[in-house]
């Protein structure tokens, strides 16, 4: 609303403090804070008092028909999002066509799933166990380096 930053804040703060005093500054903030706070609730009430009316004159059907004559390609195109979206959410009937399509491509959307997963799984076991082979093999290399000639240490 008002673009006040820090400093001028601060500048407000001193001056305030040195014309009402240190002793009536909180009675002035309290003061200005309801006040602030009045003007809020005003502000709102007006806000809505005016949607309300916009409401019932219809406002915003035509607004809405303003702003798809102004853009139709994004008006059509909320059309087609609506009427995608609510075939996203039909139920089809089993015995039709679309029902049985619907119902083999779901079948064979768990059986992609199922094969992706169980490729990952193998993908990740031979994963650890080339990486247990590697682990293994530094643990020999590092004994068979180690002063003592390849004996364990108990230490």
């Amino acid at each position: 609303m008002f673009d006040l930053g820090f400093a001028e804040l601060l500048v407000i703060g001193i001056v305030a403090l040195i014309v009402v005093g240190p002793k009536d500054l909180p009675v002035l903030f309290r003061n200005a804070g309801r006040w602030v706070g009045r003007m809020r609730g005003m502000a709102r009430e007006f806000t809505t008092a005016m949607n309300d009316a916009a409401d019932e004159a219809g406002v915003r059907d035509i607004q809405k028909s303003l702003n798809a004559a102004a853009n139709p390609v994004k008006s059509a195109m909320d059309g087609v999002k609506d009427a995608a979206s609510s075939l996203n959410k039909m139920d089809f009937d089993p015995d039709s066509e679309t029902g049985k399509l619907a119902a083999e491509r779901a079948e064979q959307t768990k059986k992609i799933q199922a094969k992706t997963a169980r490729a990952a799984a193998e993908r990740k076991a031979r994963e650890a166990a080339e990486a247990l082979k590697k682990a293994e093999e530094a643990e020999a290399a590092m004994q068979a380096d180690s002063p003592s000639g390849g004996a364990k240490d108990n230490a």
